[in-house]
């Protein structure tokens, strides 16, 4: 009976510590589905799906710029920029629709100097062309808002967007606003009334440069952006030669996005059409009216005579670094598609200096001009593929 009652307690005593080790076992469980739950509501991670979805819209809106880039060179380059003399964000989307819509709107242009200097004989017909060249240019702005915005919008509802990529879209978005607002800051200039000024009406060259700054700024930001979510990295060894070859490259795509600026000033200044020949200008190297202006900083940015030779240096100087970089990358083992990119990086580079030299020596007609004005961007592209394939492999 002793061994009978000392077996009971055992099993309650068992009983007991089973109990409460059940209990901590529930216990246990409840922080766990808790987790379990948490991690439920939490959002989306973006996957490889949605990066490649995010990065084909990036190069889209890059297309979309590029678009914009050279339809304002066309708009400067026929002279059509100041035919629209008001900005409103929705009620200029409608164009003039009848006779006495577009005589009005053909009378508000007879206010301003362009046509008072330049174009006093315009008839209605040709200022119908102006018009629409720059309602061309303003509307399809206002698509590249679009096609920034609304997409940003749904990628950022359906959590597709880290959380670096969000701070990239809020700047993209931001700038191309600002875009918009720096254009019409900068038409503003060329309807100013200037007495004491003998020249042509024209924007200001200081505005146009910004203007198209800030757009080659918002398109290399985009197409660098989406071609790092598209384009995977190369594991290439960290050696002495790759990492000389990287910096060249950077400095090399720097000076190309700086020459393409100053063909802003070239093109603000009508510069293209002081001396028509090359590689001398006239009959000198160097001319004499090169520092003609008072102060001489005055000269970098004001006389056309500079503007031209300081464009026609940083362009010789940016093939040359083209040349000493397909050279450096001739001697380090290079991915396929690496030596793709630099390869037509050179080619072209030596394009872009042809459509130049061409463009310069037959008194810049518009075809040209715009073809030159086009290849300036499709050199900044490479040369941003070319960076994007040698970028740093993260650890």
């Amino acid at each position: 009976m002793l061994r009978a009652a000392l077996g009971g307690a055992r099993l309650l005593l068992l009983a007991r510590r089973g109990g409460s080790g059940a209990q901590r076992c529930l216990r246990g469980r409840q922080p766990q589905q808790r987790r379990a739950g948490s991690e439920a509501a939490a959002p989306p991670v973006p996957g490889s799906a949605a990066e490649r979805r995010v990065g084909r819209w990036l190069l889209a809106c890059s297309g979309a710029v590029a678009g914009a880039v050279v339809l304002g060179g066309v708009t400067r380059l026929t002279e059509s920029g100041l035919s629209m003399v008001d900005w409103h964000l929705v009620r200029e989307m409608k164009p003039p629709q009848t006779q006495q819509e577009w005589e009005s709107e053909f009378q508000k242009y007879q206010q301003f100097p362009e046509f008072k200097i330049l174009n006093h004989d315009m008839t209605l017909r040709e200022f119908k062309f102006i018009w629409y060249m720059e309602y061309s240019h303003r509307m399809w702005g206002r698509v590249v808002g679009l096609a920034y915005v609304l997409p940003a919008v749904y990628f950022w509802r359906k959590g597709w967007l880290s959380h670096p990529m969000k701070g990239c879209v809020l700047a993209l978005c931001g700038l191309v606003c600002f875009q918009g607002l720096l254009g019409w800051y900068m038409v503003k200039s060329g309807l100013e009334e200037k007495p004491d000024s003998h020249d042509i009406p024209r924007v200001s060259q200081y505005r146009l440069a910004a203007h198209l700054g800030s757009a080659l700024v918002l398109y290399c930001a985009s197409l660098w952006s989406g071609l790092s979510l598209l384009l995977p990295q190369h594991k290439l060894p960290e050696t002495y030669q790759l990492l000389r070859l990287r910096r060249f490259a950077y400095g090399t795509t720097g000076l190309i996005f700086l020459t393409a600026v100053s063909g802003a000033f070239v093109a603000g200044l009508d510069a293209g059409l002081v001396y028509n020949s090359f590689p001398k200008m006239g009959e000198r190297w160097i001319p004499d009216d090169l520092l003609s202006f008072s102060p001489v900083l005055k000269n970098i940015f004001e006389n056309p005579t500079t503007v031209q030779f300081n464009h026609r240096i940083l362009g010789i100087t940016s093939v040359t670094a083209i040349t000493a970089l397909y050279l450096l990358s001739r001697k380090i083992p290079l991915p396929r598609r690496t030596k793709i990119a630099v390869a037509s990086l050179m080619a072209v580079a030596y394009m872009q200096v042809g459509l130049g030299i061409s463009t310069l020596l037959l008194y810049v007609p518009t075809p040209l001009a715009a073809t030159h004005q086009s290849g300036s961007l499709a050199l900044l592209t490479v040369a941003l593929w070319l960076m994007n394939e040698l970028r740093r492999v993260p650890k």
